[in-house]
């Protein structure tokens, strides 16, 4: 304890190390003045090596101090926690159990979170049972990490019963079990205990709007942050997030401009929400506004931004992102490899796309599916089926909406028989369970084939509702190959579904007038009027005989 006084300018470089040049330049002056063994400092120094996220050499320090205490071990596992993998935490902590020092209040809660954040619940159950062993459950801080813990897996009802067991409780602890109600969605429970509260934080009021956000209620998440005595950054993103994902873009960017001090989190929340509503131009502003204030994005806002780009369809900016992203530095990690790929592809340059797919050093699911994707939709199916092959080959799990991407090309190039085996290997193989995306793929695949009598029956016996996709696709198959009797079937399947959809009376009109029915062209013409069914101003329906012949 009395080492660092003596030494004041090892505490001095402590608290100047920015860099790993300093830091070793610190450590070096340490084993200069022989003070390796001091817990107190290299408890300091094992801070600075974790801000730095040096942990490895962290460690090889830590493994030279020959009785590292409590400080010390509590210190390096906080490093491990917020740096490495959770199995190399978990190791850690066995090599602390087998030392002589007894873990205590402090050790536990870093640990803890990080089985929370990576929803471990046997490994959090083990740490669990060792909090009870070294008696530790009754402090404040653990018991809150494990309600915490508890919750986040959704485990509730264990969460719920530690809360319950609780001797003293503060803010913190009533905050996490209300966050686990949020997350289970029982916001009932989560506001009973909201009110019972007599006293709130901002982690509080943020956790509530959050879980009411995350249920689609906007209504109560807006009156909540209203009555919210302070609001942070948290709060606005919070709300503007939520407004995103329920359409409201309006609302969102309200918000964002009212917020005062922006974050690249905020900034990166209203990009999604205008990707995800379909208003890639908008997205587009905002990013140019955020270059404007001399921020600079990080991954997520490329991502959105390539999301973007890509709906578009605009080449030019998809070549100034990438150059962007490659001159500046940015970390080419899979989400952003997988990003340009996609961006590359739907804005019609294939050869780049091929290009940085052949980079990525260690191929995702991700970078597999935009490229197939891509390929699919410029007319490469068979080769978008083959890469799917390929991927299964390497040893990647497919999901479903790979496999929406697998029989889509399927359909695309006329493959029938892959496409049938692909479906039967997800459900047999994979155990994906089909939805109506995936039967749609199939019933398109049989009408390209002219197989509509099998696409209708496949309809029939399909275990979940189709979409009116599937349905559209069908009846375009009656009208290519003039069907009457299934269009008309099939027609008034559509007419229930989408009622105001005029584009469903034309295409059953064209097929009455290729067999010469203009009387029952006429009648459709008439029902169009009575339901009040309007062709959409500046929108181009198809143009068949029905329509020449009502023009005559």
């Amino acid at each position: 304890m009395v080492l660092i006084p003596r030494h004041p300018s090892v505490s001095a470089l402590l608290k100047s190390c920015s860099n790993v040049r300093s830091l070793e330049h610190c450590h070096a002056t340490i084993l200069k003045n022989g003070l390796h063994q001091d817990n107190v400092l290299i408890t300091k120094f094992l801070g600075v090596c974790s801000v730095l996220r040096r942990v490895n050499y962290a460690k090889g320090v830590f493994d030279a101090v020959s009785q590292p205490n409590i400080y010390l071990w509590n210190s390096m596992i906080k490093g491990y926690c917020e740096n490495c993998s959770l199995g190399d935490t978990i190791l850690l902590f066995r090599e602390m159990q087998l030392s002589d020092v007894r873990p205590d209040d402090y050790t536990f809660p870093s640990i803890l979170k990080s089985c929370a954040n990576e929803l471990a619940l046997r490994s959090g159950q083990g740490i669990h049972c060792v909090i009870v062993k070294v008696g530790c459950e009754v402090c404040v801080f653990v018991g809150t990490g494990l309600i915490d813990f508890y919750g986040k897996c959704g485990e509730i009802e264990s969460a719920r019963h530690l809360f319950d067991r609780m001797p003293d409780r503060n803010v913190v602890s009533c905050t996490a079990i209300i966050v686990g109600y949020a997350a289970c969605g029982d916001m009932r429970t989560a506001r009973e205990l909201f009110d019972q509260m007599p006293r709130r934080n901002l982690v509080t009021w943020n956790a509530m709007i959050a879980g009411y956000a995350k249920i689609g209620e906007m209504g109560v998440a807006r009156q909540l942050f209203d009555e919210m005595p302070t609001r942070n950054v948290i709060s606005f993103t919070t709300m503007i997030d939520g407004y995103s994902k329920n359409g409201d873009m309006v609302c969102a960017r309200s918000l964002f401009d009212q917020l005062g001090k922006k974050d690249l989190v905020s900034w990166s929340a209203l990009i999604s929400g205008y990707v995800q509503n379909g208003q890639p131009n908008e997205a587009v502003q905002i990013f140019f506004l955020l270059q404007s204030k001399n921020i600079k994005p990080d991954e997520f806002v490329m991502v959105s931004l390539m999301s973007a780009c890509a709906q578009l369809g605009r080449l030019d900016l998809a070549r100034w992102i990438d150059s962007y992203i490659v001159q500046g530095g940015m970390d080419l990690r899979a989400q952003v490899m997988a990003g340009l790929v996609d961006m590359h592809a739907k804005c019609g340059n294939m050869d780049r796309a091929l290009e940085l797919f052949d980079k990525i050093p260690r191929k995702n699911l991700v970078s597999y599916s935009a490229l197939m994707l891509g390929l699919s939709l410029h007319g490469q199916g068979k080769e978008a089926v083959e890469l799917f092959s390929q991927m299964l080959k390497v040893g990647i799990v497919p999901d479903a909406a790979a496999f929406t991407i697998v029989l889509t090309a399927c359909s695309h190039a006329g493959l029938f028989n892959e496409g049938c085996h692909y479906l039967e290997c997800m459900i047999k193989d994979y155990n994906v369970t089909p939805s109506a995306d995936h039967y749609a793929c199939m019933v398109d695949l049989l009408c390209r084939g002219g197989r509509l009598k099998d696409a209708y029956e496949l309809i029939k016996i399909m275990p979940v509702e189709l979409h009116a996709g599937a349905w559209g696709s069908l009846l375009g198959a009656c009208r290519v190959h003039c069907d009457i009797e299934l269009g008309e079937i099939v027609a008034r399947r559509l007419f229930s579904i989408e009622p105001n959809n005029a584009g469903n009376y034309i295409l059953l009109s064209n097929i009455y007038a290729a067999a010469n029915r203009w009387s029952d062209v006429s009648d459709l013409r008439t029902l169009m009027r009575e339901k009040g069914v309007k062709k959409i101003p500046g929108r181009r329906a198809e143009v068949g005989a029905s329509d020449l012949y009502l023009k005559n």
